[in-house]
């Protein structure tokens, strides 16, 4: 019974388009870097994972409009915000490699307040954070209901 479990929870993960790109297990030890500016805490308040609050909470920003969250964020992001971006995987992935030259590559100002760039390991943090959250529905998605 506890291989058939293990099976369909294995078959889950890799039928997620949230862990198509990155590995959630490795996302989990390389968001220890994140972990100083960044917490993961649910809407109910639950602590997912306790960190420092100079940057915007992270639960639930795949799929979220770029800027969105309460925080002051810098000019770069909230140019994000008003075209309405949002956060998919693949942007906040390149994001957190070079956050200042991922908004110029964007056409947005390069005034960002994260300085800390993550030298490899950016989708598995991804995976990581969007395992945490509820899945994501896509337009698509949302036009067949």
């Amino acid at each position: 019974m506890k291989f058939v479990v293990a099976a369909a929870t294995a078959a889950l993960l890799v039928a997620s388009p949230a862990t198509a790109e990155g590995d959630i297990e490795a996302g989990e030890k390389g968001f220890k870097k994140c972990k100083a500016c960044h917490t993961i805490v649910n809407p109910d308040g639950d602590v997912l994972y306790k960190g420092g609050k100079t940057g915007p909470n992270l639960y639930g920003v795949v799929g979220r409009v770029i800027g969105s969250e309460d925080f002051k964020y810098g000019a770069g992001l909230l140019e994000a915000n008003k075209a309405g971006a949002v956060w998919t995987e693949e942007a906040l992935a390149a994001y957190v490699v070079d956050p200042k030259a991922w908004l110029g590559d964007n056409g947005y100002a390069t005034k960002s307040k994260m300085s800390f760039k993550l030298k490899k390991g950016g989708e598995d943090v991804v995976a990581y954070l969007a395992s945490l959250a509820p899945a994501v529905e896509t337009e698509a998605e949302e036009k067949s209901e």
